[in-house]
Order: C-alpha cells, then structure tokens, then sequence
C-alpha cells in the first residue's frame, strides 16, 4: 500500500485529489436521458428502468474522490458497475450524467485530439485479457504507447527495456507473446502501461484470469513496484482478499450504486450495511486491522488505566492485528502506538485485541 493510506486519514485536501467524479450516471439504451428523468423524479428501481424504458442503469448517482499516490480499489460482484465506472475516467464511456475531474479539469468536453493527447500521457490501462499485439514482439508492445506519441526508436527502445526489467523480465524483450505464459504476459501489459509514464494507472482485474499462485505473486510484485513508482491507481477486481492486500482505500459497489468507501480495515470493521457485511464475512481481520484502528488515544487510556510505562513497546500505527496478538502473547503490558513521525498517539491493550477478534468472529 502507498504512504497516502495514513497521509489520508488526517485530512480531505481537494487539492491531493488526481480524479473527482461527480454525481455520474450511466444508463445504456435508446431512452437513457428519458430513464435518467424518471429515476430523478420518481426513484424508480433498476428493474423498472429495464422494463419501463428498455435500458440498464449500469452507474448510478457515483461520486468518489481519488487522492493523487493512492491505490483505490473499486469492487462489487459481476454486474455491478464497477468497469463500467472507470471506463468513464479514460472517456472509453461516456456518461448519460455527471463531471469527471482529473487534476482539476472536467474531461468531458475534451474533443477528439485533445481526448487522445490525454489517454496517450496521462492514462495507462491494464486489461484482464493482456491485449498484447501477437506480430510484435515484447520490447515493441511495450514501446507502442511511445511510437504512438512519436517517440524516437532508440528513446523507446531504452524506455521500454527499463520497463521489462522493473517488471522482471528481462532477457525476453525480443519473444513473442505466444512464447510466454499468462502471468509474463501480464508483465508486459503492466510494462506497456508503465513505459509510458502515466500520472494514471487503470486496472481491470489484471490478475483474475492467473492461476492462484501466480496471481499472488503479481499482486506482490505490483504492491513492491506501487511503493517505487507512486502512481495514482484505481484498481479493479471482485476479489476482496486481492482489495486488501492493495488498496489503500475501497469502494464497494452494487446495482451500479457505491455502498461503501473507506480503507480495507474500516470496511471490514464497521460494515454499512447487510450486503457489506456478508461480503466482508470471509475475511480474517488478522491482516487487515490496524493498530490505528484498535488503539485507545493516550489521553483516554491514561484516564482509565495511567500512563504507559515509558520502556514500553512500541509499534508503527499501520501494524496487522496478527503481529499486535503475538506481541501480546510475550508480554501482557500495553503497547505504545507512534505514527509516521515517532509521536506516540495511543496505547494498546489485550482487552483491545480480544475486543478487535471477539467483534470479528461474531460478523462473520
């Protein structure tokens, strides 16, 4: 995960957001804007939409902010809206309603060469399906972006081969895509879309269509590079387990509708609603729940307990539930929480922990 996971917490600046998306609707078929008056005026439902006007609400009503460095995953099962709404943040859609900002400027009125102009340097997308070109080889799938732009072969080539070896694939610039398997072949679509330099990744499910353990190491490999290269991500996938693992922040989407947004630990701490819960219900807290998220602020627990003996323990504010229980095994006392500067901002004890693990065993 990225540094704005914590930076996040203290404050909301709109000056840190690389992409708003405001009040965006989409709905598919001949009488969208008729629909979208409908749905306005009266809140009729997904299906009546379908059967009153023969057209499918594919977003509905979406506004997110995305902070400029941050992974933010978008999740929700088939058929929720998900790809569709990122689609609309490189123009592949447009919206029946709404504005899209990215740094500040709403994208929709851009016209056509401006519109390519901005998906060639400020967008880089990675597919499920690769997209890889068969009749080119790895270095020149991963130098198109750069050849469209018109850039010189020898700037190319050498951006390119810096990209396969950020990816670990070097040696196999000049194969084809047929001669690598799935997860290599995913590589190189994540080293096209570097190669470029984009302020902006989107991901479509990247991995979902690799074997487990590939999968889980692509997804390492991905967080190690996201900590290097601090693009703003906007990841998707209908895998809570690979939502966790990368994203700073979560939105939860259904029916096309965002159910919940916030970072993996209070999502599965604090689920809005029924659906949210059962979809959370799985997941073991041990990796996802911070010490943040645990902890009693100093003053608090100097008031119920006294101070924290001075040679206490200490932990990093952004410690897994599973590290704190082991630390509390060895040892009963509480432990000090210090944030990014070495301040200490709270105390953690075992009534904490149990209270953590008891409330995650009776949601799930």
């Amino acid at each position: 995960m990225s540094a704005v996971a914590t930076a996040g917490v203290a404050g909301d600046d709109r000056a840190d957001h690389a992409i708003e998306i405001e009040g965006v609707w989409k709905i598919f078929g001949a009488r969208a804007v008729e629909a979208l008056d409908a749905v306005r005026a009266g809140g009729i439902s997904k299906a009546e939409v379908l059967e009153r006007f023969d057209c499918v609400v594919g977003v509905a009503d979406v506004s997110l902010s995305i902070r400029r460095g941050e992974i933010f995953c978008v999740m929700g099962l088939s058929g929720s809206g998900k790809s569709t709404l990122v689609r609309h943040i490189n123009r592949l859609l447009e919206p029946t309603a709404g504005r899209i900002l990215v740094n500040g400027e709403d994208i929709l009125p851009m016209q056509d060469m401006a519109l390519r102009r901005y998906r060639n340097e400020h967008i880089g997308m990675v597919f499920q399906n690769f997209a890889l070109m068969p009749h080119r080889s790895v270095l020149d799938n991963i130098s198109l972006p750069l050849e469209i732009r018109g850039v010189s072969k020898n700037e190319r080539t050498e951006v390119a081969q810096r990209a396969i070896r950020m990816v670990e694939l070097g040696g196999w610039g000049h194969k084809f895509a047929h001669e690598l398997s799935g997860g290599m072949q995913q590589r190189v679509g994540l080293a096209r879309a570097l190669a470029a330099d984009p302020e902006i990744l989107l991901m479509d499910e990247p991995f979902s269509a690799l074997d487990p353990l590939i999968r889980r190491q692509l997804q390492d490999e991905f967080i190690k590079l996201a900590g290097v290269m601090n693009k703003t991500t906007v990841f998707i996938t209908h895998d809570l387990d690979e939502a966790v693992r990368i994203g700073d922040r979560i939105a939860i989407m259904r029916d096309g509708r965002v159910v919940q947004t916030g970072r993996p630990e209070e999502i599965v701490m604090h689920p809005e609603d029924d659906y949210v819960a059962d979809f959370v219900a799985g997941i073991s807290r041990l990796k996802v729940v911070r010490a943040h998220a645990v902890m009693t602020p100093l003053a608090e627990h100097a008031a119920a307990h006294g101070p924290v003996d001075a040679d206490a323990r200490r932990v990093p504010h952004d410690e897994n539930l599973s590290v704190l229980i082991e630390a509390a095994i060895e040892d009963d006392a509480p432990v000090l929480v210090i944030d990014e500067s070495g301040r200490e901002i709270g105390a953690i004890t075992r009534a904490n922990l149990l209270r953590a693990v008891v409330e995650g065993t009776e949601t799930s």
